[in-house]
């Protein structure tokens, strides 16, 4: 990674609502209501981080029907870990995150046409 996209990894995780969009996120698909009440935050709150968390890889994107015919997206937490390692008078730092699986790729970008 870059230097710029390291100070980009650190300033999003080291905001307080992507994090918590993180962990809520992580426990199952959620969409932006349930994420605006989970981490109690405006709707636009929330958008501005999962366009971010979804710019740096840390969010799958799904596309949901409810029984009434409407869409909407829901998201899941994609970021694993990040693991800084500072020595010798510089730092490295690895970002990990969960492999996509092939059946919910193809769905996702079917429902994307």
């Amino acid at each position: 990674m870059t230097d710029d996209e390291d100070r980009e990894v650190l300033a999003l995780l080291d905001d307080e609502y992507a994090r918590r969009i993180l962990i809520a996120a992580s426990e199952e698909p959620m969409s932006v209501d349930r994420l605006t009440e989970r981490c109690d935050a405006s709707p636009p709150t929330i958008y501005r981080r999962i366009e971010r968390l979804a710019d740096q890889g840390f969010l799958d994107e799904y596309q949901e029907h409810d029984p009434d015919g409407h869409h909407y997206k829901t998201y899941s937490t994609r970021l694993e870990r990040v693991a800084i390692e500072i020595a010798e008078g510089s730092m490295e730092m690895d970002v990990y995150r969960r492999d996509e699986d092939p059946a919910d790729r193809f769905t996702r970008l079917f429902e994307d046409l």
